[in-house]
């Protein structure tokens, strides 16, 4: 008899149990239910991992999992001041880092060794270039985001800039140095579409990624540059956007597209990340900063 109240005892412990984890659910929306899934499942794994290496994630339940971010310079004001943030107070238990540099540079340091747990680069062709060299979880990669190219002088000194193609006025011009920096690889593909990449090249400076650019117009040291309208938006006061490249003259738009790192050692986390970055709440963030969703 003793055994049998025990048993029903447990029994009616485990209901209450269900019936308590139903009812939070039930209450939450989308967002929390996956913020729950999310901390669960490390939780679990954690727990039954035992000591075992199973999936790479710290082996203390509870204890902080940190995960590195290689992202494009262009996504640092929007990753850090929003949703680095935002993303931490959803899921205290992961924290994330950021290196942010041309996509080229960082494809090249992916592949000399980065542990970098997800890759957001600013163009397709690092990200295709990292998935057929087996340095990318294929399943994860989303093409996330658009962008725009634009041209840009600095601020009071729009005169006699009107379109694109007059970027050959420019006695000095800042561009993306297109062997490693998207922004520079798309201005080149413009430029060379209106037949005056030969004439602007001999009057620009390279710089080593976007910010670099950006900042040489904002400091005046360069008459015109070529940027992402994101960029600019960053720096309103002391830049002006005169023309945006023809469509015409790029043979693809300009996509961001997301992926975890294949051999990560804290894929739940990264898949965390990068799932949260798909979400509406985080899309309505990049739109303040300029970006458009990709359909």
């Amino acid at each position: 008899m003793r055994k049998c109240m025990k048993n029903m005892a447990a029994i009616l412990c485990l209901l209450a149990g269900i019936t308590a984890g139903c009812s939070n659910r039930a209450g939450g929306n989308i967002q929390d239910s996956n913020k729950a899934d999310c901390a669960e499942s490390k939780t679990t794994k954690e727990v039954t991992a035992a000591g075992a290496e199973t999936t790479g994630e710290s082996s203390a339940a509870g204890a902080e999992t940190e995960i590195l971010v290689a992202a494009a310079a262009s996504l640092k004001n929007v990753y850090e001041e929003d949703l680095i943030p935002m993303f931490q107070e959803k899921y205290p238990q992961i924290r994330v880092k950021g290196t942010y540099d041309s996509s080229g540079k960082l494809q090249v340091q992916i592949e000399e060794g980065l542990g970098a747990d997800v890759f957001m680069p600013a163009a397709v062709k690092q990200m295709k270039a990292l998935d057929e060299g087996g340095w990318i979880a294929s399943e994860t990669i989303v093409n996330l985001l658009e962008n725009k190219i634009v041209l840009i002088v600095p601020s009071g000194q729009e005169e006699g800039f009107a379109a694109f193609e007059e970027i050959v006025k420019a006695d000095n011009i800042a561009l993306g140095d297109p062997e490693s920096v998207p922004a520079g690889q798309y201005a080149r593909e413009a430029l060379t579409s209106l037949g005056l990449w030969e004439d602007v090249s001999a009057k620009a400076s390279f710089g080593t990624n976007v910010t670099e650019v950006l900042n040489q117009v904002a400091a005046a040291s360069a008459d015109a540059g070529i940027v992402y309208a994101t960029d600019a938006a960053s720096m309103a006061g002391k830049v002006s956007v005169v023309a945006e490249a023809p469509e015409a003259g790029l043979s693809d738009k300009v996509i961001y597209p997301v992926a975890v790192v294949k051999g990560t050692a804290h894929r739940e986390a990264a898949d965390c990340f990068v799932e949260f970055l798909t979400s509406w709440e985080a899309m309505e963030i990049f739109q303040l900063y300029g970006f458009t969703e990709r359909k």
